[in-house]
């Protein structure tokens, strides 16, 4: 009971007794708003109850009270107060509103983005941890690739989008090729230096036993380079987020980077906030389905 009496259950109360104040500003449903705050507080309730980890319920309820706190502060200055401007600012209710209507427009969008994300984050895996395996385990190798590393990762990956649109016949494949190029980078540098640093006394305890190469690279090093492969493989799916958004941004006719553009040209901002929260929620939803396979693959650190 203590845990519902915290500063999160004090906004969740707050936030719900918003609505006795009237709009400022016509033609708003205070339902939608209402919905989400009600969703959030009966989300928080179950965690509190049901879980045994007080750790994890002191994070959502801290994450939820964020939340919460933006939401006040954003019905306030909008549909309460109209402190900001309508055409720019839409209250809650109007963008949860349109979240709903949406939804199957924003699904069409999501699964064109995942389609150019993965095809180009999957095959920048594909190819960097390999490559980086065979260059980082030959010392000689290393020492002539790591300098190019640093000349050419730096490079904004942004600058090869003109290039890529004038090259490749269709923007699909110029945007798995970009995605490609910005993901390949990060998971190839961490990956070799993974590989490189491998404690000496791992390997010398293979060769000990007579291991041949390939179980060496596959089953000694690549374990023990884990850790630097996962830091490099979350970077560059940061990167691919990025630059997905602004591959879609300059030539694409689907996903949710073009869905945010496209209605900002029509200054239709509510739908840009849709696009906004949606792919916010989206990218967290990769996170920690990534943070799983994680902590999947680094079990042994435990």
């Amino acid at each position: 009971m203590k845990k519902l009496l915290s500063a999160t259950g004090v906004l969740f109360l707050l936030a719900l007794l918003l609505e006795l104040i009237p709009e400022k500003r016509e033609g708003i449903i205070p339902l939608y708003y209402i919905t989400v705050v009600a969703f959030l507080g009966l989300l928080y309730i179950l965690i509190a109850v049901f879980s045994k980890n007080k750790e994890k319920v002191e994070t959502v309820g801290d994450v939820t009270a964020i939340i919460l706190g933006l939401l006040i502060v954003w019905e306030l200055a909008t549909a309460k107060f109209d402190l900001l401007d309508k055409l720019l600012f839409p209250a809650p209710s109007v963008v949860f509103e349109l979240f709903v209507s949406e939804w199957k427009e924003l699904l069409k969008g999501l699964v064109s983005s995942l389609e150019l994300l993965f095809g180009g984050y999957v095959l920048a895996l594909l190819v960097a941890i390999p490559l980086a395996l065979f260059i980082g385990w030959r010392k000689r190798l290393y020492r002539a690739v790591k300098p190019l590393t640093k000349v050419l990762g730096p490079i904004p990956t942004i600058v090869y989008i003109p290039y890529t649109i004038a090259l490749l016949p269709t923007f699909k494949a110029s945007s798995i090729f970009v995605i490609f190029i910005g993901a390949f980078w990060p998971i190839f540098i961490n990956t070799l230096n993974g590989v490189f640093n491998v404690e000496k006394k791992i390997v010398d305890s293979a060769k000990a036993i007579n291991v041949n190469e390939r179980a060496m690279l596959f089953n000694v090093i690549l374990p023990a380079a884990m850790p630097s492969i996962i830091s490099g493989a979350t970077i560059g799916l940061v990167l691919s987020f990025i630059l997905l958004t602004a591959a879609e941004m300059i030539g694409a006719t689907s996903g949710l980077g073009w869905y945010v553009k496209y209605f900002s040209d029509f200054a239709d901002y509510p739908r840009v906030i849709v696009g906004i929260i949606f792919i916010g929620i989206v990218v967290t939803g990769i996170t920690f389905l990534f943070d799983k396979i994680e902590g999947y693959l680094l079990r042994w650190r435990r």
